[in-house]
């Protein structure tokens, strides 16, 4: 027995670092062949190992996966030019197992892609009286399989009959019957001929739907009972090997203590889809009635109720049931096998049942194998010390150890190994576990996991009890494994193992697999390491059925920061499609963030991109907590949230971007896997923690992004408040355009027309904004903000592309008449804005806004439903500024030649700068060109300012151009003023209605008439004066002394108009023009 189990023990410890030498074939091989087990061929990227110890499919996808590699899939030339080389020199003959690379690995699918709804038979526990009898003639058989889906009341714990056959013979010919054990499970027991065996296969008493099968075979007399697609009894050889007889009935939910009557031990519960055929059902054929696909081969009956009778108290019911699609389409196709070459040396394929046992070819990358056989080297050399301790333990222990190559093959084994692995790793010093121990543990939990996964087809149920005891044997490994302690070996064994998430895979297989043994007796189970925490929880799903919420180890300064749960409400849609049970496990780890490579970078795409801080890299930035959700004991998909705590430090000018993700197997198989984030979002971010949500369960971290800060916190600051500031201005200076164009009467035009539209977009953006920073603290009024900031400030660059056009209409002839002009910029102006925003809010409204302010999400492509036409404006607009400099310029050369040439060449300079400069600054603001330096801010903190001062102070800079010097508004200002004074002098005088024109000068009003002794007033001072009627109006472009008198008297038959000037004269007597103009009277 010891030597035995030394041997054992060294070939463990050989697993992974005794390997062969490679073959020698060819300019790229190297080495010569050796080894009868195993035989490597190297090629210059890839190592190809044939393993002649011949396995079942899954066993040998496991044992591939053991060495750290995969089953070889030959369907490239160099792949297939290296296997035949292989297997010619090797002498081996196919077939051999191989890996359909087009295959999918199957992944928990959606809920409604897993029941279906379907009719039962309800044998009620209030009569003993209920059955159902099939209504065929049975021939006699050889062979039987029997397999039925049945739902066992809970309430009931007396011997129950399934189904029972009986022959006029013999009435006990082929029976079904089960009763509830004091552990509460239902234990089986078949009979056939009469003989009852033991009542060994179970499965919990749950109320859940299970899948029974019996199937027994005359010439071998193998029997077997499968408990959902699970081989839990069997048995070999029968007291009386003969045929089971023919023309018998058969009864469903009662025991026939007399042939077709006399029915004893009822079954109570809900049974459906009943088959009968007359053949031996093997493994494959059982998992493909398990996941609800239907055998017709050699069947003698299918479910159907009309081919049943049945007593007056059974009644049919309608139900849901769960159907596992797990194995479904291997179980049905088989797996891929090369048979050999054609030829034309191409490789031909063909399918077998997966539970043959056939040899294979793994297949790893040269450098993976080149380090390994480094790692062989050092150890064959000097044992280490957790090899030495292992030696010592097989003296002491009893336990049976298989010597296959492969490595555990059961259960026992499998426990085996890894408590002597326990005790050898407390006798071994952290500092004494070294790299090859390292492969060695893992390499023995991913094959263990395996081990559990696929069971054996034998007949031995394991209780609880040692369920638990090998679940924590598992952990406590893993936990030595995965220790921080371990960083730097698992630095020295990259090459080899794909990384840390290794372990967690397979602590996930193991889970899984014993998750209905971990629950026979208990509904919840914790264990608990420094590095790890594992929780499994199982509950009845009711319509009261609750959330469940898992959470990592508190800390000293934190309260479970690391959660992870199930909404309520979707435990109730497992409840509403037919659900029963639902088991949750949920693992923590807490030291896998520093084992990863600091050197190597989770390329991403950067999350921040507005240049204020520039990309350095993405790292793991916290623990590692994952979810498993099982119905009626198969995995789901379903929606979780969870919670992490940041585990990184900011340095000073570095900060850090939370981004959710989970870790996928299934990208870059080769790499085992990587970091992805496709379901996965940002429920809300912390100063040290984060809140995400994915709509799927795996195992889930925080990215952290990491990027230099482009500008100090004090600049920040800075930048803040001078927005908050300029925005305040701006919008004062805005307010004040707008209430001057009103007011003073500004000529109506289309000019002043849009910059009124202008003024009132920026004004309400510019207010937008300054309201945002008070916006964010409440979700629903930030998204409002975000949608009209994002309406506004578009409706104010299309305003802006209205001002470029319209300059265009005046430097370029436009034949377009000003009314449908004016239509056409309100379209552009207003109609656009509205359009973008409803189309962008239609197609992203859960991506819109970003998570911890009020504007648009930069992390998607929405952030281009504003920079897009952004940059369309700003490049129209730019392309009518040069064309309005080039017309300014010609039109200043022109100037320039006229004038005198002593003069000419200084003008020249003056006019073209003059030329250029005016209308950049006066068309700046309107064009909105300022904003071009948004795209060099990240270069600069200076830029950065440069660009918040031109753009946060863009409504002073309207106010100032437009307003205070624009000459329209000034002009307007002084008519104002020329109508108060004609008021005032309407007080002294009844004047005419005199309106001046913008080209006349402007005149006031005077109220001194001409004194009545100057010689031009003497005629009219006779009876006349008193009905005459005179204006006299001061002419301000002469000098003070200078005014016109317009006199209108009466005179004989026609009225006069007397106009009479007055000057002052240089010698101080004034000079004066006297003219009567005669009115007709018609």
């Amino acid at each position: 027995m010891t030597g035995a189990l030394h041997a054992g023990l060294i070939l463990f410890s050989c697993l992974v670092v005794c390997e062969s030498e490679p073959t020698h074939a060819g300019p790229d091989r190297e080495g010569e062949l050796h080894g009868q087990d195993r035989l490597i061929l190297l090629t210059s990227d890839w190592a190809f190992q044939l393993v002649n110890e011949s396995l079942a499919f899954s066993r040998a996808n496991s044992f591939c996966r053991g060495q750290f590699s995969s089953l070889a899939a030959p369907d490239e030339s160099e792949d297939q030019k290296a296997l035949l080389e292989l297997l010619q020199q090797t002498g081996h003959r196919p077939p051999i197992w191989v890996r359909d690379a087009n295959k999918v690995a199957s992944k928990p699918l959606a809920l409604p892609k897993q029941y279906s709804h379907f009719s039962a038979l309800n044998f009620p526990k209030t009569s003993k009286e209920g059955f159902a009898r099939v209504n065929i003639s049975f021939p006699t058989l050889s062979s039987i399989s029997v397999c039925v889906r049945v739902q066992w009341d809970p309430h009931r714990n007396e011997v129950s009959t399934i189904f029972s056959y009986a022959a006029p013979v013999l009435t006990n010919e082929f029976q079904l019957r089960g009763h509830v054990d004091v552990k509460g499970r239902i234990l089986l027991a078949l009979i056939i001929h009469g003989q009852h065996m033991a009542y060994k296969a179970s499965f919990p008493n749950d109320g859940a739907w299970h899948h029974l099968c019996v199937t027994w075979n005359q010439s071998s007399g193998y029997w077997a009972i499968y408990v959902d697609g699970v081989m839990k009894d069997m048995g070999l050889g029968m007291d009386s090997p003969r045929d089971i007889h023919g023309d018998g009935i058969f009864i469903v939910g009662q025991d026939q203590d007399s042939f077709g009557g006399n029915f004893t031990e009822p079954f109570v519960g809900n049974l459906t889809d009943l088959n009968v055929w007359s053949m031996a059902l093997e493994m494959r054929q059982v998992l493909v009635l398990n996941s609800c696909s239907p055998i017709t081969q050699e069947v003698l009956f299918s479910w159907n109720l009309d081919d049943l009778s049945t007593h007056p108290v059974v009644t049919v019911v309608q139900d849901v049931l769960f159907c596992s699609e797990v194995h479904q389409q291997r179980a049905l196709q088989g797996c891929r096998t090369l048979q050999g070459w054609s030829e034309e040396l191409l490789p031909v394929y063909g399918q077998a049942d997966c539970t043959h046992q056939l040899s294979f070819i793994c297949r790893r990358s040269a450098e993976r194998y080149l380090k390994m056989k480094q790692l062989s080297d050092s150890q064959s050399s000097q044992p280490t010390v957790f090899m030495n301790h292992l030696r010592k333990l097989s003296n002491k222990t009893q336990a049976v150890l298989g010597q296959q190559q492969s490595g555990p093959a059961s259960f026992d084994e499998a426990s085996a190994l890894l408590d002597m692995s326990v005790e050898a790793l407390e006798d071994t010093k952290q500092e004494d576990l070294q790299p090859t121990d390292m492969v060695s543990l893992i390499q023995l939990l991913s094959m263990a996991a395996d081990v559990l996964v696929q069971p054996p087809a034998d007949a031995t149920n394991h209780s609880f009890a040692s369920a638990q005891e090998l679940s924590e044997q598992f952990i406590s490994v893993a936990d030595r494994v995965i220790s921080q302690d371990n960083t730097n070996k698992w630095q020295a064994i990259k090459e080899v193992v794909s990384g840390p998430m290794d372990v967690v895979q397979s602590i996930d297989r193991m889970v899984n697999s014993l998750s209905p043994r971990l629950m026979d007796e208990t509904n919840h189970l914790t264990i608990k390491r420094h590095n790890i925490r594992l929780q499994v929880q199982q509950q009845r799903l009711e319509k009261e059925s609750t959330g469940s919420r898992f959470c990592g180890p508190e800390t000293d300064t934190h309260n479970s920061l690391d959660c992870i749960s199930v909404p309520t409400q979707k435990i109730q849609d497992l409840h509403n499609n037919g659900f029963r049970k639902l088991t949750l496990v949920n693992t923590w780890y807490g030291s896998l963030q520093p084992l990863f490579n600091p050197e190597e970078n989770i390329t991403m795409v950067p999350t921040v991109t507005d240049g204020s801080q520039r990309y350095l890299g993405t790292v793991l930035g916290s623990s590692v907590i994952s979810s498993t959700v099982l119905g009626d004991d198969q995995p789901i998909s379903m929606a979780v949230r969870f919670k992490l705590q940041h585990r990184v430090q900011n340095p000073a000018g570095t900060v850090y971007d939370p981004v959710c993700a989970f870790w996928d197997f299934d990208l870059t198989p080769q790499a085992g896997g990587w970091w992805d984030t496709k379901g996965c979002e940002a429920v809300s971010k912390h100063s040290g923690y984060t809140v995400c949500s994915c709509n799927h369960t795996t195992n889930f971290a925080l990215l952290m992004q990491v990027y230099e800060s482009q500008r100090s916190p004090e600049n920040e600051k800075a930048l803040q408040v001078l927005t908050f500031i300029g925005c305040g201005v701006s919008l004062c200076g805005l307010l004040f355009t707008f209430i001057l164009f009103i007011a003073v009467g500004v000529p109506k035009s289309d000019r002043t027309t849009v910059h009124k539209n202008l003024i009132v977009a920026l004004g309400i953006a510019e207010l937008l904004l300054m309201c945002s920073y008070w916006a964010s603290t409440y979700e629903e009024v930030c998204f409002v903000v975000t949608a009209l900031l994002h309406l506004f400030f578009m409706a104010s660059f299309s305003w802006m592309l209205v001002e470029g056009l319209l300059l265009w209409s005046k430097v370029v002839s436009v034949n377009i008449s000003e009314d449908r002009r004016m239509k056409l910029y309100y379209v552009i102006g207003w109609g656009l804005p509205v359009l973008i925003v409803g189309v962008t809010l239609s197609v992203s409204l859960h991506e819109y806004k970003a998570d911890d302010h009020c504007w648009l999400n930069v992390k998607t492509d929405t952030i281009w439903a504003f920079v897009g036409p952004v940059i369309f404006v700003l490049a129209v607009n730019a392309v009518v500024l040069c064309r309005v400099v080039m017309v300014t310029v010609s039109s200043a050369r022109r100037r320039a030649k006229m004038l005198s040439p002593s003069s000419a060449s200084k003008m020249q300079t003056f006019d073209l700068t003059w030329a250029v400069t005016r209308p950049v600054l006066i068309l700046l603001p309107v064009l909105g060109l300022t904003w071009l330096c948004g795209v060099l801010v990240h270069l600069s903190i200076v830029i950065a300012y440069v660009f918040i001062a031109l753009n946060a102070f863009q409504g002073l800079y309207i106010f100032l151009v437009y307003a205070v010097y624009n000459s329209e508004v000034r002009n307007a200002i002084k008519r104002i003023q020329e109508k108060r004074k004609a008021l005032s002098f309407t007080n002294c005088s009844q004047p005419i209605s005199f309106l001046p024109s913008q080209r006349t000068p402007v005149t006031s009003w005077g109220c001194s008439p001409p004194t009545p002794s100057s010689p031009e007033t003497s005629e009219t001072s006779g009876p006349l004066s008193s009905a005459s009627t005179s204006l006299v109006i001061k002419n301000e472009s002469f000098r003070k002394e200078s005014f016109v008198s317009f006199s209108l008297k009466p005179a004989s038959g026609n009225q006069v108009v007397q106009l009479t000037g007055f000057k002052a004269s240089g010698t101080g007597a004034p000079t004066s023009l006297h003219i009567d103009v005669p009115l007709d009277k018609e």
